[in-house]
């Protein structure tokens, strides 16, 4: 069986085509939350409602999947396909979570990794590395080069959610940046050395 299936059969996916939509509703998220022994009865505390998210992935099997879980609590994702393109996104969108796939076109996750540590502006973002890879030397290495987590794919609901909460429980959720990420800091900076 292949990842694939092995999502579609985690998940309950039925192999319909993803599609873009809003944040879910006050009345969907009640509807989505989990109930008995997976909630084991005490309350997230990561579910502020809004919470920046940014999933790098090129397959957008994994990129729908791992959205529509945290759409369900009410989060607010940021999508990539590619390393640049989320790069990019990190820098102006200041998430507060990266989901960073290893195997990427172009630059690879590695390497993305890389650059979110060296910029002042993302090295604080706490990033959750994910493969299909089972090699344990892929594990230790994300962790040497600096990434928070690592989760194998096919991942559950249960370990995503788990992750996020252990990561903010942590309170490794970096200081907000201005409206405008990195562009509204970089002005004010330029702003305070022109007065000076």
């Amino acid at each position: 069986m292949d990842v694939y299936e092995k999502i579609k059969r985690l998940f309950g996916w039925g192999g319909k085509p993803a599609r873009a939509t809003t944040p879910a509703g006050p009345a969907e998220v009640a509807e989505a939350q989990p109930s008995g022994p997976e909630r084991r009865g005490k309350p997230r505390t990561n579910a502020r409602s809004g919470t920046r998210m940014l999933v790098i992935d090129d397959s957008p099997t994994i990129v729908a999947l791992l959205s529509r879980m945290l759409r369900q609590n009410d989060y607010q994702v940021l999508e990539a396909a590619d390393a640049e393109q989320g790069l990019e996104i990190a820098r102006a969108q200041a998430p507060e979570l990266i989901f960073l796939d290893i195997v990427l076109p172009g630059m690879d996750g590695f390497a993305a990794l890389r650059q979110l540590r060296k910029d002042p502006y993302t090295r604080d973002i706490p990033v959750i590395m994910i493969s299909g890879n089972e090699q344990a030397t892929e594990q230790f290495y994300v962790h040497r080069i600096g990434a928070d987590d690592f989760m194998k794919k096919p991942f559950s609901r249960a370990e995503v959610f788990a992750r996020i909460e252990r990561l903010l429980d942590a309170n490794r959720v970096p200081r907000r940046l201005p409206q405008g990420g990195a562009q509204a800091a970089d002005a004010g900076e330029d702003e305070a050395a022109a007065s000076s």
